[in-house]
């Protein structure tokens, strides 16, 4: 590998624009007030995020099907279909305030409103049947907001910072969203939870923990205002002047959308496109339907939030470290190498959920130590693997978004990546219940019934039965997805390997080249 990259960089040493953009060691003279703001605005980007995650462990516990789970997972699709209003974002803008804080000032206030609404009316629909399709909706227009929120930021990230230094913009992404998503999905299941709270915040025990969702969207609300208020009068955004960056302020709208379906057109991103598109199927059972089911098997949804409380130095250290090997000339190497690892991951996904069972009987006892230590060594290689792809997948970004047009090249990769994640996870969701065969066994009479609705499983209980699981849909699906993703790598690892031998030139719009 190390061969490989000699000969490109010695191909290209007088391309001055590429060897400023590979760089291993760079300086960070400058930049670093800049990188602590987008650190910090990723990180409120981070919090719908999170309670987004969050709330389908609550429903897993108010009884949903796993259709219903595939139904709200529709809340994370703005950040897979973000690209139809990007152009808007890039190319309306008020010069007076800047071009990403004419978009960015006014969504993070609508965010912050919108989160305090939630408060007032959100246990109304959270019941003891929730009304999945409200909920779906009032959380799809949360990361609506959240997703305009990030198309102002990546674009920002391009020109804020010094070009030697936009690969540490992954960095920022990275830990900055890992920073809200622990605020929002791992201590609000902590303090949400009266379980957790009794055992060991409080003296004496009480029905409800020491904070609730409403409570709790109250408060970032206002966070989201006060927080867009400082950067707004404090935050003055200035276009680069040391000739690094080339921006082109188009108020033209059909022009914009032109650029988009001009990115399109370049070869080197429809093949880039299929890659995002594809590389996530053979995972997508472990990733949407893994933690489910452990909650399924009696494990508490706030226990297995916890487990990232020791992995926050490595969630945090890992960005940084996996940058140190992406910001070369073929940062999509790591993504290569750590794939069949998490690939390999769904078979101990799979057994991890076949021995809950067994292995902790009885959650409201504690878990015990060695299921712990499992479920930890699980999470340690999951983040590993996901990290590794995650960042360098980012910095890949980073280095081919051509700067004239760079919230919607930006932007069209990002959602291209999003919806090669989202897709997968629907269908993986969905198909749990169709693909798991269970059969009634007991009662006063023998009953030829496989559970397949509420009414045959009323009839199976009436009879005296129950409806035992006799094929996990989810077992089923872990292994149709390992074998679509080995059959993927020895296809993807020849495409991947072509669009990182081409020069900057391919990823630039056609006036770029000229």
């Amino acid at each position: 590998m190390e061969r490989k990259i000699n000969k490109n960089v010695s191909e290209m040493k007088n391309n001055k624009q590429f060897i400023a953009t590979t760089k291993v060691h760079v300086s960070m003279n400058g930049d670093e007030k800049n990188i602590a703001l987008l650190f910090f605005l990723y990180t409120l980007q981070g919090i719908p995020l999170g309670l987004s995650a969050a709330l389908p462990m609550i429903l897993q516990n108010r009884g949903v099907s796993y259709k219903q789970q595939a139904e709200f997972s529709f809340v994370t699709w703005p950040f897979s279909i973000k690209l139809l209003w990007a152009p808007l974002v890039d190319c309306i803008f008020s010069k007076k305030i800047g071009r990403r804080k004419t978009w960015l000032i006014p969504t993070q206030y609508l965010l912050g409103g919108f989160m305090i609404f939630l408060s007032h009316h959100v246990n109304q629909w959270l019941g003891e049947i929730p009304n999945i399709e409200i909920l779906t909706i009032l959380f799809f227009i949360l990361n609506f907001l959240a997703a305009t929120q990030d198309i102002a930021v990546d674009g920002w990230a391009l020109t804020m910072l010094k070009k030697a230094n936009v690969g540490h913009s992954s960095a920022c992404n990275s830990v900055g969203q890992t920073a809200g998503f622990f605020l929002s999905y791992v201590l609000f299941m902590a303090l949400e939870s009266a379980d957790f709270c009794n055992m060991y915040l409080r003296w004496e025990p009480q029905d409800e923990g020491m904070v609730t969702l409403s409570g709790f969207l109250y408060f970032w609300g206002w966070i989201f205002l006060i927080t867009t208020t400082i950067v707004a009068l404090f935050k003055k955004e200035e276009e680069p002047r040391d000739g690094e960056h080339e921006i082109v302020h188009n108020t033209d709208i059909k022009t914009a959308y032109s650029s988009l379906k001009e990115i399109f057109g370049l070869r080197s991103i429809q093949i880039l496109s299929i890659i995002l598109l594809t590389s996530k199927i053979g995972f997508s059972a472990t990733d949407s339907v893994m933690s489910l089911k452990l909650v399924e098997a009696g494990i508490p949804k706030e226990r297995l939030g916890l487990l990232a409380v020791p992995m926050i130095p490595v969630q945090v250290a890992l960005p940084l470290l996996i940058a140190k090997y992406t910001t070369g000339p073929r940062p999509l190497d790591v993504f290569m190498k750590a794939m069949p690892y998490r690939l390999m991951f769904g078979f101990v996904a799979a057994l991890l959920v076949w021995l809950t069972p067994s292995l902790v009987p009885d959650a409201s006892q504690g878990l015990p130590v060695v299921y712990v230590i499992l479920l930890l060594l699980c999470y340690v290689i999951h983040q590993v693997c996901v990290y590794c792809m995650f960042v360098s997948v980012m910095s890949f970004f980073a280095k081919v978004s051509d700067s004239a047009v760079g919230g919607t090249y930006m932007t069209l990769l990002n959602t291209l990546s999003n919806l090669g994640g989202n897709w997968p996870s629907i269908l993986a969701l969905y198909f749990v219940d169709p693909l798991t065969w269970k059969q009634c066994v007991g009662g006063t009479e023998r009953i030829d019934n496989t559970c397949r609705n509420p009414t045959e499983r009323d009839l199976c209980i009436s009879k005296g039965g129950f409806c035992d699981t006799v094929i996990d849909g989810f077992y089923l699906e872990i292994v149709i997805c390992a074998v679509i993703g080995f059959l993927w790598l020895s296809w993807g690892r020849r495409k991947i390997d072509y669009i990182q031998n081409l020069d900057d030139y391919a990823w630039k719009l056609s006036k770029r080249r000229r």
